[in-house]
């Protein structure tokens, strides 16, 4: 009986330890099922890289996204990469200047939320305010239409020169400019060397976000953009892809108090969009 008793505590504890064995292995396989989402998302190197990394892939990574960031050095290969589906989504662009890409490159694309935005720059070695600018004064400005006629609007905010009342503002170009009383002569560049022209013109209007990629203080500008939203950056996607959840997802990171807190903390002098100053 003794033999029989412990030959069945034998097997009964095998059984069991068989059980829970098996209970883990199925526990360990259902995590293994687990389905991951990997994306693409895209910018152009420096804040908006950082704005990704810092404030918008971690709580994308929290939902559940593997995400890879991609980074361009230019305004165009972003979007094209979009359009064809490299990356899902991309970080770098203001509304007009989407809206006349997708006009010239025939693509449907779509802004999901505006996000804060640092000022176009006018920066310069040799004056330090508006009143000094001499007449026949050299300004470099953006040669792509949409960030030229911001630098024109700053420019006639500023008071030096007028534009055409009777064309749309946003698309104001050098042809628009009816008043110019200190003879300013524009250089139009391409955006990311207008950094560098900055040493040999009198003055570079030099977009916010090749002015801090290139290691320059906002704050050292002669004076800063008054930046419409228009003008500022924006979250997009396909526009086949407007309404996805990850879509979704990034406009309901954006609108989080967490991003704000880190805009901050990490962007200081990005200027807020009207649906986060109104909030």
């Amino acid at each position: 009986m003794k033999k029989f008793l412990a030959l069945f505590l034998v097997g009964f504890i095998a059984l069991v330890l068989v059980a829970c064995g098996g209970e883990e292995t199925t526990s360990t396989t259902d995590e293994s099922e687990t389905e991951v989402t990997s994306i693409k998302v895209g910018a152009t190197a420096g804040p908006y890289s950082d704005m990704l990394n810092k404030a918008i892939i971690p709580a994308l990574e929290e939902k559940g996204y593997e995400v890879e960031l991609v980074e361009f050095s230019d305004y165009i290969q972003p979007n094209k990469a979009l359009d064809t589906g490299d990356i899902d989504a991309n970080l770098f662009q203001h509304t007009v200047y989407l809206e006349n890409f997708e006009k010239e490159n025939d693509m449907a694309l779509e802004d999901l939320i505006i996000v804060p935005t640092a000022p176009m720059g006018f920066f310069s070695e040799k004056y330090t305010s508006v009143d000094e600018i001499e007449d026949g004064a050299k300004i470099a400005i953006p040669n792509d239409p949409s960030n030229a006629a911001r630098t024109l609007l700053t420019l006639q905010e500023q008071g030096l020169i007028e534009i055409d009342p009777n064309i749309e503002e946003l698309k104001a170009s050098e042809k628009d400019v009816t008043v110019n009383n200190k003879n300013l002569v524009f250089q139009p560049l391409e955006a990311a060397a207008l950094p560098r022209a900055i040493e040999s013109v009198d003055i570079a209007a030099v977009p916010g976000n090749f002015a801090l990629a290139a290691g320059l203080d906002l704050m050292d500008a002669v004076f800063l953009e008054n930046m419409p939203d228009q003008f500022r950056n924006v979250v997009a996607v396909k526009e086949e892809n407007k309404d996805s959840q990850l879509a979704k997802d990034l406009i309901e990171i954006v609108e989080s108090e967490e991003f704000e807190v880190i805009i901050d903390a990490e962007f200081q002098g990005f200027g807020k969009p009207e649906w986060m100053q109104n909030r």
